[in-house]
């Protein structure tokens, strides 16, 4: 299929998981692809990040579903990395019609035991980040009259969870932004939606237990939210959704919260 055929998206957290999947979704529909991942290890939170050679093979990847990408190892945080990024794409392909903010990270701690490192961290990658990026890529949607902007929250960006607030506060931040951008870019032609998974079966998934001294499953049942039977969505699962939301289908909807969750709201 070809939904995309012709344009452009540009993913943040694109190495593995979610941004990856996303990456390879929007390829078979005929888009090319720009991919930032950091790809490089983090001192907080500690689990596994993206390799370069997780870059290398997804536009190898990419390549092999008939499409075109265009790699780039950079931190969110770094504005002039940013800057460099989108103005090699719109050199390289033209445009940018999508922005998918999926570039973040997790980590466990009660609130009164977090250290001020730990929080800059989480609010300077998931929320400052997704900024710096849509700063640079809105522009480019501004001068085309069209696009449409993703940002990967959470169900924590519409709940409070315990021993997340740091992540929950970052996460409801990327809602807020998400109806703010909406109104800022509807006149515009550009419509921005945010996309609140539950756990997903993910390297950050399998990081996050393994610094609780877990299997990914044992934190699925010790967490025991969702309705259906299942511990966790795929990646996949997302990035069908994200497609859904840039696509056609969806050419009025814009400023809303699409829920990934198994149920687990409903709980």
């Amino acid at each position: 299929m070809t939904r995309f055929h012709g344009q452009v998206a540009f993913i943040t957290g694109a190495a593995h998981g979610q941004g990856r999947a996303t990456a390879l979704a929007f390829a078979r529909e005929g888009a090319r692809v720009a991919a930032f991942d950091v790809a490089r290890p983090l001192a907080y939170p500690g689990y596994t990040m993206g390799s370069p050679d997780d870059l290398t093979g997804l536009e190898a990847a990419v390549r092999d579903v008939g499409s075109e990408a265009i790699t780039f190892a950079g931190d969110v945080r770094d504005d002039a990395a940013v800057t460099a990024a989108v103005e090699a794409t719109v050199a390289r392909f033209g445009r940018i019609d999508v922005l998918f903010n999926n570039a973040g990270i997790c980590a466990y701690g009660l609130a009164h035991e977090l250290t001020e490192e730990a929080w800059d961290a989480m609010m300077d990658i998931n929320v400052k980040g997704a900024w710096l990026v849509a700063r640079r890529v809105i522009p480019v949607m501004i001068a085309q009259r069209a696009g449409v902007i993703i940002n990967n929250s959470s169900i924590a960006g519409l709940r409070g969870m315990g021993r997340l607030s740091h992540y929950a506060a970052s996460k409801w931040a990327l809602t807020g932004l998400t109806k703010s951008w909406a109104i800022e870019l509807a006149p515009h032609g550009i419509r921005v939606n945010s996309v609140h998974p539950t756990g997903v079966n993910t390297p950050m998934n399998d990081g996050l237990a393994a610094l609780e001294g877990l299997t990914p499953r044992e934190v699925a049942e010790r967490s025991a939210g969702n309705l259906l039977p299942v511990p966790w969505v795929e990646p996949e699962d997302v990035a069908a959704a994200v497609l859904f939301l840039c696509s056609a289908e969806s050419r009025y909807v814009t400023g809303t919260q699409y829920v990934i969750d198994a149920g687990l709201l409903t709980r």
